[in-house]
């Protein structure tokens, strides 16, 4: 490698690397913040809350890799160009398509720590972290079984089938047990709907009581149940699209597809899981006609914020068609994929109007 590549590359992952350190700092203290209120609940201590957010950060990790490259590339651009060091190396006969070159080099290896880290990292440890902040609070889930989900709720066990993305239930069965631990009822339902502040209304109800010498069952189009299930126990469970790997959303869009379900919300999770490691490079390209080229150094604030509102207007556009696609069943591929080749053409017409003036 040559030496200004060398030099070039060493700007750069330290700048991003200092950004990056920032932004978990900063996103692990919102996340202790935010766990305060539940200290003291059950066995929940503050040294809890802390791994919680410790164990949050690989996640958190994974989301802001792109923006802490867009800005750790232009901090590290508006320093060589303020130091004259990048006039030099112009000057000297370096092409903006070599030093681009070089800039895509650098974002690539950041590219595969964020697949790696979205791949391997943050799904396991954000699932520790829930699991764990659940256990510590006296909750029991369990999770990971043919019959479905099972909770143990004081004397009873309730067996859930199908939990749904708006955190209804379906195909509920309530094991209810007495002092002595001897079966009492066993409740069926058809679906449930959490009904504030800690019940469910639960519908086309078969009630078995267990009494001293025969059973006895009713049935009910409705019943209200009370219950400490709740949708933030159910959210452990119903894991966001965003935060599956690319296995487990390759395994559940196709058992949705097995099973005759709509799928579009899963394909577009899954091919933006795809592209999302990418934006790094979409990113360089947008920092270099911002924070290098040929402005004058008296104005890199003024590039730092229009390059940073430039990226956030990317991630705004990428939930943007991601919703759309999913509402009007658009391509999955192409819901995915158009945010970043729209920016990144954006990004070469910037940088060859920049060179033209």
């Amino acid at each position: 490698m040559k030496i200004y590549r060398r030099y070039l590359a060493r700007e750069l992952a330290g700048a991003i690397l200092l950004v990056l350190l920032a932004f978990l700092a900063l996103f692990a203290f919102f996340d202790l913040l935010g766990e305060i209120k539940s200290v003291g609940q059950g066995g929940y201590q503050l040294h809890h809350a802390l791994g919680f957010a410790l164990l949050r950060a690989p996640g958190r990790a994974y989301e802001l890799m792109p923006i802490a490259v867009l800005i750790g590339t232009l901090y590290a651009l508006s320093v060589l160009t303020r130091h004259s060091e990048l006039t030099v190396l112009r000057a000297s006969g370096l092409s903006t398509a070599a030093l681009l070159g070089g800039l895509f080099q650098v974002a690539g290896l950041f590219a595969l720590a964020t697949y790696l880290i979205g791949e391997f990292v943050a799904p396991p440890a954000e699932r520790a972290a829930y699991q764990m902040r659940l256990k510590e609070k006296g909750r029991m889930v369990g999770q990971d079984l043919r019959s479905g989900l099972w909770v143990k709720d004081e004397r009873s066990f309730i067996n859930v089938r199908v939990v749904l993305p708006d955190a209804r239930l379906r195909g509920i069965r309530i094991y209810e047990f007495d002092e002595k631990a001897s079966l009492r009822a066993v409740t069926e339902a058809a679906e449930g709907k959490h009904v504030l502040p800690d019940s469910w209304r639960l519908t086309e109800v078969v009630q078995t009581v267990l009494l001293a010498e025969r059973a006895e069952v009713r049935k009910m189009p409705e019943m209200l149940w009370r219950s400490a299930l709740n949708p933030d126990i159910l959210a452990v469970l119903m894991v966001s699209p965003d935060r599956m790997s690319l296995r487990h959303l390759s395994a559940y869009t196709k058992h949705l597809a097995d099973n005759h379900q709509k799928s579009t919300r899963y394909d577009i999770a899954f091919w933006k899981k795809v592209v999302y490691p990418l934006a790094a490079l979409v990113m360089v390209a947008l920092a270099l006609p911002f924070g290098g080229a040929h402005y004058r150094a008296d104005r890199v604030g003024i590039k730092i914020f229009a390059g940073v509102m430039t990226g956030i207007l990317f991630y705004m556009l990428n939930g943007l068609f991601s919703n759309l696609g999913a509402i009007n069943s658009w391509s999955p591929l192409l819901s995915a994929v158009t945010p970043s080749v729209l920016f990144l053409l954006t990004a070469v017409v910037m940088i060859w109007w920049a060179e033209k003036r």
